[in-house]
């Protein structure tokens, strides 16, 4: 497997240009709200920032990126830090929102009743499943690297996915 990230000591700033678009639109994905997604892309680059200096130089950089962001989402939720959105209205359909009353913010007029269902479905998931899919589909990440962000197996991480995918396609 080729290694995605780049090998130690590369400068911080080498690894944040690299990966900070993939990120990005893994937070805007996970968050659904795109000041979220800014404060946690914030938060994820200052805590790799400060963590660098430590990381292991075997590790995979990509992962570990991943694991940051996806640990701050976590903690973003456990802990309700959600702002109160106001459930807008497209046409005469309201936009899905999730259990702590967030709308999706990457919907607009002209995108279709397949986006909107589809954003629906993945938020019936179990958590780990639709982070395991988020993964997989939207950042990219292969099964290992999935495994090593989620600190779960590769074997967990592959039955996140194909779990998740089995619920979406009998969802629909």
């Amino acid at each position: 497997m080729a290694r995605s990230n780049l090998p130690l000591p590369v400068p911080f700033e080498e690894i944040m240009s690299r990966h900070e678009r993939g990120v990005m639109r893994f937070l805007l994905r996970v968050s659904k709200d795109r000041e979220d997604a800014a404060d946690l892309f914030q938060e994820t680059w200052l805590r790799a920032y400060r963590a660098y200096p430590r990381l292991d130089p075997e590790r995979d950089v990509r992962p570990w990126l991943y694991a940051i962001a996806l640990n701050l989402c976590r903690n973003r939720a456990r802990d309700g830090v959600r702002r109160e959105q106001v459930i807008t209205a497209v046409g005469n359909e309201k936009l899905p929102v999730d259990g702590s009353g967030k709308v999706y913010r990457t919907i607009t007029e002209n995108d279709g009743y397949a986006v909107v269902h589809l954003q629906q479905l993945m938020f019936a998931l179990p958590a780990k499943q639709r982070e395991a899919l988020h993964l997989r589909y939207f950042a990219g990440l292969d099964y290992a690297e999935i495994a090593a962000a989620m600190d779960c197996s590769q074997q967990s991480a592959r039955a996140n996915v194909s779990q998740a995918m089995r619920k979406l396609k009998s969802m629909r």
